[in-house]
């Protein structure tokens, strides 16, 4: 079975290791992956596991809507699929969805969502109401839908995005990272461990994840350490606007945040099933998150960490529990780890996708 892979982009992210892991090991069960996929644009940087992979470049493919670009994409991926002949096609995300199916294909595709732009600050108003119709009107040219949380199916069929028959769950498979001392990590992010709790935020820094939240949690618990890592198009407004006690570090190995923290924060207004999130509790990290997208599926809320609204006072509310108890952090970095571990391996994320291009490709 020959299988295309089609992305717009793999910048650093979960994502792309999700991809990058299932193109290694299906071809261990005899299915053949192509992966065809754009080019980062902006501050962006592509993911180090591209490194390992058989790329087939798109020139004119990339996430920003450029109407001429994404038609000359289109075109692009037609001579791909001519010349590779794959027996089934797997696109990723929005842009690359809507390239690939944008005509009825003779052959079957598979759409996998990452997430939804539904509650997306930038795809807000009539953006969303426009990405909704679209979206409507792909679904009818797709044989099967996956997401990698069921919440993200529920909130896509409450919509009319499909229908609750093609939807598959297939949770991301995550290995667990390999972390340094803490004293090392501290090294490698070229910081001193000043002995205080420490609070680490790692994401695109751009709307859809707000890291100006953050920097309000930040402010609001000065006795802590707050670490800002990633990178994207509000970085400079975030290391303008940070108080003294917030290092904004920009792109970072996510082993050494880990390794340096005693705490993992999210603040994102929308997330698929956040990867991150889960090497941070693989990593034995208690985890303070808003309750959106995939999240709730990721943290046991109260159990390896907490689920809580997107008010600042909640999220404060929730770190200043773990930061005034030791053993509670203890305890629920270790839930954390085992349950993580369980529940999202690498062998059932690619057997999943085995059973599922077989149950259509006969």
């Amino acid at each position: 079975m020959r299988v295309l892979h089609v992305i717009a982009r793999l910048n650093v992210g979960g994502t792309a290791r999700y991809i990058a892991q299932i193109a290694t090991e299906l071809p261990k069960q005899g299915i053949e992956i192509f992966c065809a996929t754009g080019h980062v644009q902006g501050a962006e940087v592509e993911d180090p596991s591209v490194e390992n992979l058989s790329i087939i470049r798109i020139s004119a493919l990339g996430r920003s809507i450029n109407p001429l670009k994404d038609l000359a994409a289109h075109r692009e991926l037609k001579q791909v699929i001519a010349e590779i002949k794959p027996d089934l096609i797997h696109c990723h995300t929005f842009k690359a969805g809507l390239i690939t199916r944008i005509r009825k294909q003779k052959i079957p595709i598979v759409h996998t969502f990452h997430g939804h732009l539904l509650d997306d600050p930038e795809f807000s108003g009539i953006k969303s109401l426009v990405i909704t119709a679209i979206e409507r009107v792909l679904a009818k040219n797709s044989t099967k839908l996956v997401t990698v949380g069921q919440r993200v199916a529920d909130d896509l069929v409450k919509k009319h995005i499909g229908t609750s028959d093609q939807y598959v769950n297939i949770p991301p498979g995550v290995q667990p990272l390999a972390l340094p001392s803490r004293a090392d990590a501290f090294y490698n992010l070229g910081l001193t461990d000043s002995g205080r709790p420490t609070i680490g935020w790692i994401a695109r820094v751009t709307g859809v994840k707000n890291p100006v939240r953050a920097l309000e949690v930040a402010r609001a618990i000065p006795q802590a350490q707050f670490l800002i890592a990633g990178g994207g198009d509000q970085l400079d407004l975030i290391k303008r606007t940070a108080p003294s006690n917030t290092h904004v570090l920009g792109w970072s190995h996510a082993e050494d945040l880990f390794a340096a923290c005693d705490i993992v924060l999210s603040t994102s207004e929308n997330e698929g099933m956040p990867v991150a999130l889960i090497e941070a509790q693989m990593a034995g990290k208690p985890v303070v998150a808003t309750d959106v997208g995939g999240v709730s599926e990721v943290i046991a809320d109260a159990e390896t960490g907490f689920v809580t609204t997107k008010e600042t006072s909640a999220l404060v509310n929730a770190l200043n529990q773990l930061l005034a108890d030791s053993s509670l952090r203890d305890r629920m970095g270790a839930s954390a780890a085992a349950r993580a571990k369980r529940k999202f391996s690498i062998a059932t994320m690619v057997d999943a996708h085995s059973a599922l291009y077989r149950s259509i490709v006969k």
